[in-house]
Parts: structure tokens; sequence; C-alpha cells
């Protein structure tokens, strides 16, 4: 906000409180909320329908990208930012049948995992775009003058049991069909034969439907850094309103 917005806004504060007995002291605060909200943002004529159009069609960029990314062939198993490992509750299982010669099966196994995140993510989009719906204006310009991944952690904190509830069945669906288990009984069965092991079987669906997710996340909000840092992320004229005085 430029200095000359700030001095005509402290002149009209102290104009209106002169005011205050005869207006309403709520309508007073509505209305000084109302000019700082003007004033504000790109360009200096930014309202508040502006600003939460411009964070839902950053995160529709976002996730749209995000989920175009993770989809992809070796979207998750050739990105080490979101590649999913060998599940850390069984790093004893993994060490131990490594040492028996089935490195090669393990490494089929995590990268099978990580097919079966992209298969899911596929799916993805939709779910997305269904919780973008939820930010409200009382939330905007928290969002927008929050960190760079304000608006992908607001939507990871408003949705993240819906998301998780509505990806399950799409991750099992896609465990199902890049033959996950197939993979992983021949290593665990082995495993199992080693004398006084504790047994480990984890929930491969719940731990690909949470790294899939966490992945995804982490994807939207490279996307929200962009679009908040680079202009030629803002591919909309809304988001260069939004995000161009920032």
């Amino acid at each position: 906000m430029h200095k000359y917005s700030f001095v005509f806004i402290t002149v009209l504060f102290i104009s209106l409180q002169s005011c205050a007995q005869s207006w309403n002291l709520k309508d007073v605060k509505n209305t000084v909320e109302d000019v700082v909200t003007t004033v504000s943002g790109s360009g200096g004529s930014l309202s508040n329908d502006d600003i939460i159009k411009g964070l839902k069609e950053a995160l529709s960029v976002g996730t749209t990208n995000s989920t175009g990314k993770a989809s992809k062939f070796d979207g998750f198993y050739k990105n080490n930012l979101i590649k999913i490992p060998f599940p850390p509750e069984a790093a004893q299982v993994k060490s131990t049948v490594e040492n028996l010669g089935m490195k090669p099966q393990v490494d089929k196994f995590v990268m099978t995992l990580n097919r079966a995140a992209e298969e899911a993510a596929k799916e993805a989009k939709p779910i997305f775009v269904n919780a973008i719906t939820s930010i409200t204006i009382q939330d905007g310009m928290t969002i927008l003058k929050g960190n760079n991944d304000a608006a992908t952690q607001y939507l990871k904190g408003k949705t993240q049991a819906q998301l998780n509830a509505a990806f399950s069945p799409i991750v099992k669906k896609a465990i199902a069909k890049v033959e996950l288990t197939k993979y992983w009984n021949p290593i665990v069965k082995q495993y199992n034969k080693v004398p006084f092991v504790n047994k480990v079987n984890p929930d491969l669906e719940k731990y690909v439907t949470d790294k899939a997710l966490e992945g995804l996340f982490k994807l939207v909000a490279e996307e929200e850094t962009k679009i908040r840092k680079d202009p030629a992320a803002r591919v909309s004229e809304i988001l260069r309103r939004v995000f161009g005085g920032q």
C-alpha cells in the first residue's frame, strides 16, 4: 500500500471517529475496512470478491498443474520431492531381504508404490476443485498476505479429512491396478522365514494414500509460490491483479 493511501485512511478514520456518536460504531469499522480493502493490492482497486476469485483461481491453476505432474508416468517415482520410499516402519524388512539377495524385488516394490500414487493422482483434480470452493471472504486477506504456501496450507487444513476419505478408494483401485501386493507378498514372505523376527505388515493402502496426498500438496505449494513470485506464472488477468502487488 502506498504511503498516500495510509495518509488518506488515517484522515478518513479520524473523520469517522468524530461522527461516531451519530453513527453505529460497527458501521464505522466496516466502512474503514471497506476502504482498506479497496486501496490494497495490485492497482489499488481490489475488492474482497477480487481477492477470493484470485485465490480460487490460484489454487485451481495450482491443483491442475500439480495433478498433471503427479499423474504422469514417473510423476512420483522420478521426482525426489515426492517419491514414496519403502515404508519406514518396515525398514527392518527392507534391510533383511536385501541382505538375502532381494534388492531387485525391493526396488520393484518401491517403483510400484509410486505407480499406485501416479494412478491415483489422475482422479484427484475434481476432489481438489470441489474443496477450493470453501474459501471465504474472512479468510481471503489473511491468505493473500500470508506465506508463500498460505493458500495451500489453508486448503490442506480445511479438507484433509475429506480428501483422505475421498482418496482412499481411489488408491485402493490404483493398488489393485498396478498389482502392488504381488510385489509386496514375496518380500514379506521371505522376511517371515527369518528366525526370531517380529512380523511386520504395514497398511499399504493407508501408506500410499497419505504419501500421495502429501506429495500432491507439496506440488500445489510449489505452484502457489510460483504464482506469488513469478509474473510468468500468473496466467490470467485476475491472477495478475491479485498477486501483482506482492
